[in-house]
């Protein structure tokens, strides 16, 4: 047997080297009847001041507005963020450019509009935009950190900052990174109100996590601390230890601290797109998973990148039907009245 387990450890291999070595453990996935529940340790009233200190950073006016490979060189593209059309493209350089997503002359949307040097091709009649724009049209603050793309937005109650509050990651030319975007009826709080409400996961992810505990002496309003195993099958999981942090009022991110994968995030970002046709809001949910080890044969992944990245999306997928599923019952329980927290 080559994989250690708990419940008869491998006596030939100390317990400090197993643990370094091979991270997975036979760790059974109990029945529901046989889990403890977290109803109690859940407070509504905690989750609501953990919201809280996370609303009040500032979010600097940036949003994000997808992954960095969105956006290429030959042509741009549209996105509406808190109800504005914002349109993206790439200068001479690779550079991220970002304005209003209306042509200055007749209005018509910059989408799909030929690039060539840097100059975007208004495809009704021509008009030519620069990164510098002309009295007509002026650009917005644009940023891409290598795995997202930001615009920054003139915002009410924010103040407007040179870039993003990112935070810390792992080495990217030594990490595999993996983006998915899925849109929700809700408001970007009830993204962050999910996050901040990790006793959930146990129980309504049991295909991705079990044995969840979150470390009540190590955390606060500003972090949760917790300690959980992400399933490989009903036997096998792989134990971590992870922090989850607000960096600004949009975006909640994990990051692995102890256990295989140390140094790896997951980075979830809320983002306001406007009404939909039937008077709600939607938010884009954009999560990037950057995962990183310092173990060698981790050059393997990352060479494998390609067919690794689907998998990663697939299961990211999967935890958010459920987690938007949660958000968008937050949100109309709120806008009923009936939300107890």
């Amino acid at each position: 047997m080559s994989l250690r387990t708990r419940i008869s450890p491998l006596p030939q291999i100390p317990r400090a080297r197993a643990r370094s070595r091979i991270p997975i453990e036979r760790i059974p996935q109990p029945r529901e009847n046989r889990m403890a529940a977290t109803w109690r340790l859940a407070k509504p009233a905690r989750i609501a001041a953990a919201l809280r200190t996370a609303q009040s950073r500032n979010g600097g006016g940036w949003f994000v507005a997808g992954a960095s490979g969105d956006v290429g060189q030959k042509e741009s593209v549209t996105r509406t963020i808190a109800g504005r059309e914002v349109v993206f493209w790439r200068n001479t350089t690779g550079g991220l450019v970002a304005g209003p997503g209306a042509c200055p002359h007749l209005g018509a949307l910059l989408d799909k509009c030929p690039v060539i040097d840097g100059t975007l091709y208004c495809r009704w009649h021509g008009l030519a935009l620069t990164q510098n724009g002309d009295p007509t049209w002026s650009p917005y603050r644009a940023y891409d950190d290598g795995v997202l793309l930001w615009v920054g937005l003139p915002t009410e109650g924010e103040e407007a900052t040179d870039r993003p509050a990112l935070p810390a990651r792992p080495p990217l030319p030594e990490s595999v990174s993996a983006v998915i975007t899925k849109p929700g009826i809700c408001e970007p709080e009830d993204v962050i109100a999910n996050r901040l409400d990790p006793w959930h996961g146990s129980w309504f992810h049991p295909y991705a996590f079990s044995h969840l505990v979150v470390d009540d002496d190590a955390s606060d309003d500003q972090v949760l601390v917790v300690d959980v195993t992400f399933r490989l099958s009903r036997t096998w999981g792989v134990p971590v230890r992870a922090e989850f942090t607000c960096p600004d009022r949009r975006t909640i991110v994990m990051h692995i601290t102890e256990g295989e994968g140390a140094g790896s995030v997951v980075e979830t970002h809320a983002t306001p797109l406007g009404l939909g046709a039937d008077s709600l809001p939607r938010t884009m949910v954009t999560e990037a998973t950057i995962a990183y080890s310092e173990r060698p044969g981790f050059q393997v992944a990352r060479w494998l990148s390609p067919l690794v990245r689907p998998g990663i999306r697939q299961t990211a997928r999967k935890l958010w039907v459920d987690d938007l599923a949660y958000a968008e019952r937050r949100y109309e329980l709120r806008q009923r009245g009936e939300f107890p927290g």
